[in-house]
């Protein structure tokens, strides 16, 4: 599922996230995503993942990261609760 990544400057703030790439969300839980980008993240970092029609738009917190030359692999778990995220695609 494509989605657009921001990346929080502080937490919870959303004026200062800017939508910095698009990625592909490869793999989901309804807790959890896994998908590789550019943008240079670590763990704890808040991300913001929004869709290009907005039916998904949550905050998730970077759980685990493995860097690869050129990119990212990374996992995050959603901050709260989304149902039914999947079928929102």
């Amino acid at each position: 599922m494509p989605v657009q990544l921001a990346r929080f400057l502080h937490s919870g703030d959303a004026s200062a996230a800017h939508f910095t790439e698009s990625v592909v969300i490869e793999f989901g839980t309804p807790r959890e995503v896994l998908f590789a980008c550019n943008t240079p993240l670590e763990f704890a970092d808040v991300l913001r993942l929004r869709t290009a029609d907005g039916s998904l738009d949550v905050e998730a917190s970077v759980v685990a990261v493995q860097y690869h030359p050129g990119s990212t692999v990374v996992a995050a778990r959603f901050k709260g609760e989304v149902p039914n995220w999947i079928v929102k695609s």
